[in-house]
């Protein structure tokens, strides 16, 4: 029996491209579909919630997910990755080294315990983060079969020190912002934010995407160009940032 992006929770943005948002910190998970193959976009807040969304993927899509793309280095959004072994794990150049850093590990997990993930669960997921192989300075285009390309584009800094986005062509595009974006509350901006360049970062996401676009933030409902100018024209005035 064939199962529905519905019947799993997930929204279907457009043909073969759709997302979910996990359960306790709203973050969104993205997947697009290709000929025997798939790319998750973000991997949840643990390694059981990697692994659920290993095995929702899977059910869509009939085949195991095979391109892994981390949009920033927050722990609610990297610490599933190791549940997606064989998985091409691509991520912002930097992110690898920063993976490497024991202050860095400490500091998500200490995030991660403070936002309250058990702390078991943290210490299981530092323990297995896989660095990504493959690192985007650039953009960088994953051909996924069928007809089907997606854009990775490093954007940032911005949220972070390491930005990435995903551009899914197609009618409509598709644009997977990362927290670069958020719709569910205020932009977080934490210790590793870069929010000099963070306007700047949003309007090169706006140039990819452009006007017709459809944009999922990293955390929210989808959003239009209206909405991410608008909170870049907000960030801009919070930060002291001119044009």
């Amino acid at each position: 029996m064939t199962v529905t992006w519905e019947e799993l929770g997930w929204e279907r943005v457009a043909t073969g491209v759709g997302r979910c948002r996990l359960p306790g910190w709203d973050c969104t998970a993205g997947l697009v579909v290709g000929s025997g193959t798939a790319l998750l976009i973000d991997a949840g807040s643990s390694l059981g919630e990697g692994a659920r969304l290993r095995a929702q993927a899977e059910s869509l899509t009939g085949h195991r997910v095979t391109h892994l793309a981390l949009t920033h280095p927050h722990f609610d959004h990297v610490f599933g990755a190791a549940a997606f072994a064989g998985a091409e794990v691509y991520g912002p150049v930097g992110m690898d080294a920063l993976f490497d850093q024991h202050q860095a590990r400490e500091a998500l997990r200490a995030d991660a315990i403070g936002n309250g993930l058990d702390p078991a669960l943290a210490d299981e997921a530092v323990d297995a983060l896989p660095r990504p192989r493959h690192q985007v300075s650039g953009e960088w285009t994953l051909d996924l079969g069928g007809g089907r390309q997606v854009l990775l584009a490093n954007v940032g800094p911005g949220h972070t020190g390491h930005d990435l986005v995903a551009l899914v062509p197609g009618s409509p595009e598709v644009v997977f912002c990362g927290d670069l974006v958020e719709e569910s509350g205020e932009p977080q901006a934490g210790p590793d934010a870069v929010p000099s360049h963070w306007p700047a970062a949003l309007d090169r996401l706006l140039d990819l995407g452009g006007e017709d676009a459809l944009y999922v933030p990293g955390h929210g409902a989808v959003v239009d160009a209206a909405f991410v100018r608008r909170q870049r024209d907000a960030l801009a005035a919070r930060f002291g940032v001119s044009r």
